[in-house]
């Protein structure tokens, strides 16, 4: 067992030192090539270049709904939305106020969880209006800020927002 024991941490100790010496020749390869081992590059001039840096999520924002799919929303009550410091979505479907959990995933990501919808029923084009609406936003997978605009984007359609007052 003593022996077993002995073996079982010699083994330890060499996969250690093999991954210490590793990692100290990968620095200095970085090094040597004018580089940092972390925290960024530098370029031919010795400066640092950034590395590319997440877009903020938009909390704490409220948002007008422009377009769907490249479509324009028409009437008076555009869909909206306020994504608050709790991540909750709140907001008005066309018809309905609705809220929600959105998160921000790695990459841009969103997870936008069940959402609770009052339940007042319209003409029927607005109702199909904010059904693809809210089913967008339901299935949302990405979303971006691109000159003062939120984009959301899942398999269920873009939508496009502008900042409201």
């Amino acid at each position: 067992m003593v022996r077993t024991m002995r073996r079982i941490g010699g083994a330890l100790l060499a996969l250690a030192l093999v991954g210490a010496a590793a990692s100290q020749a990968q620095a200095q390869g970085a090094m040597r090539r004018g580089g940092q081992s972390s925290g960024g590059e530098q370029g031919s001039q010795g400066a640092r270049v950034p590395q590319k840096e997440e877009k903020k999520f938009p909390l704490g924002m409220s948002w007008i709904a422009v377009s769907m799919n490249g479509k324009s929303f028409s009437g008076t009550e555009r869909p909206s939305l306020t994504l608050d410091e709790q991540f909750r979505v709140r907001g008005f479907g066309g018809c309905n106020s609705f809220s929600a959990t959105a998160f921000p995933l790695r990459e841009q990501g969103i997870a936008v969880g069940p959402l609770a919808l009052t339940k007042r029923g319209c003409d029927k084009a607005v109702m199909a209006a904010e059904q693809s609406f809210l089913t967008a936003l339901r299935t949302a997978a990405k979303w971006d800020t691109v000159v003062g605009s939120l984009v959301i984007k899942g398999p269920n359609g873009e939508l496009k927002f502008e900042r409201s007052l």
